[in-house]
Order: structure tokens, then C-alpha cells, then sequence
């Protein structure tokens, strides 16, 4: 990549890390531009040249969120030097480390651009094959149960997803923590304890 690409990609980098902090901490229906561009140390004309709207912007911000916290989760599947449940115990801790991104504030997002509710829908179809073949390599491990189907399992996981729209989180980020702690390892474990 040469000088001016790499300038511009940092730049932009710069831009949807100021971005995706108000929008986090403001919402992002309260949260200009001029804003993003005056924390950013950009001018607005800049954001406008890289995003477009403001719209397009917050897309971009989510897509990246979405991207990067995907791969995240996809290194940790395909590491060999953990077993499934050390790799289960990993995911649930990088879930929880991202609990602080409040779920209603991708609702509020999502219900104001079916554009952007689109792209996540599709964000997530693309990338069922990984969590099938993930829940798969655990049955051949011995770590989950052989006789629940794999239509089951993706449709326990569509029920999570729908009803994560619905949680209420705390304005206390070690609740917020603890309880997607807890939320994740009910997922993975349920509610009883083995003997």
C-alpha cells in the first residue's frame, strides 16, 4: 500500500473509532458529523469524501464492528492448540468483553435502516456454515450431544438472536459483564450442573 492509501485507510480508521464512541455514548441519532469530524481532527468535507452521509457512515462503522469481531471469533474456532471446550471458554470470554455495545443501540440502528438490518441478516446467513461446522466438530469431539440435529441447533440459535433484540442491559458495565457471563454460559452449558 503506498503513502497516500495508508494515510487515507488511518484516517478513516481514526474517523469510525470517534464515530462508534459517541454513537455508543450519545446514540447515533444524536451525534453529527461536525462532531465526529471535530474529535476526529478531520473536517466534516473529509467524512463526507470517505463515508458519504451520515447514514453510510454509521453502515460502515457497524460492518467494520461486525467484520472484526467475526474474525475474532473465527481465529478462535480454528486454533488447534485449544480443545472445544477451552475454545467454548474463549468465546464466552471475548462475548463478554463486548457486552458494553448495548444491543438496543444496534436495534435502535437497524430499525431506522433496513439497509443496514439487511446487511446484518446477511452478515450472520454468510457465516452460519463456521458455527454449523464448530457445533459439528463438538459432536465428533464428544462435547455436544450427537442426537440434537443440526436444524435444532440453528434454530435455538435463530431463537437467541431474536430474543436478544429484547434485553435490557445495566447502566453498570461489571453487571453488564456478569450477565453476559451468565447468558453465555447458559447457551453453552444450560442450567444444570452435571454430577
Amino acid at each position: 500500500m503506498d503513502g497516500y492509501k495508508l494515510r487515507t485507510e488511518k484516517k478513516k480508521e481514526q474517523i469510525r473509532k470517534v464515530a462508534m464512541d459517541l454513537f455508543l455514548t450519545f446514540g447515533f441519532e444524536k451525534v453529527t458529523l461536525a462532531e465526529i469530524a471535530k474529535k476526529a481532527h478531520v473536517s466534516p468535507v473529509t467524512i463526507y469524501n470517505h463515508f458519504g452521509t451520515k447514514d453510510e457512515l454509521v453502515r460502515d462503522v457497524v460492518h467494520t464492528f461486525l467484520e472484526r469481531e467475526w474474525e475474532s471469533r473465527l481465529q478462535t474456532i480454528k486454533r488447534e492448540d485449544l480443545s472445544f471446550p477451552e475454545k467454548v471458554e474463549k468465546l464466552i470470554i471475548d462475548t463478554t468483553e463486548i457486552s458494553g455495545v448495548n444491543p438496543s443501540f444496534l436495534n435502535k440502528m437497524i430499525d431506522n435502516d433496513p439497509e443496514l438490518a439487511l446487511f446484518i441478516q446477511d452478515f450472520f446467513q454468510d457465516r452460519m456454515k463456521y458455527i454449523i461446522e464448530f457445533f459439528e466438530e463438538g459432536k465428533q469431539l464428544g462435547y455436544v450431544d450427537p442426537d440434537i440435529t443440526t436444524d435444532s441447533i440453528i434454530m435455538y440459535l435463530n431463537i437467541l438472536q431474536n430474543a436478544a433484540k429484547d434485553l435490557q442491559f445495566f447502566n453498570d458495565s461489571q453487571k453488564n459483564s456478569k450477565l453476559g457471563k451468565d447468558l453465555s454460559k447458559l447457551f453453552f452449558y444450560g442450567l444444570l450442573i452435571r454430577k
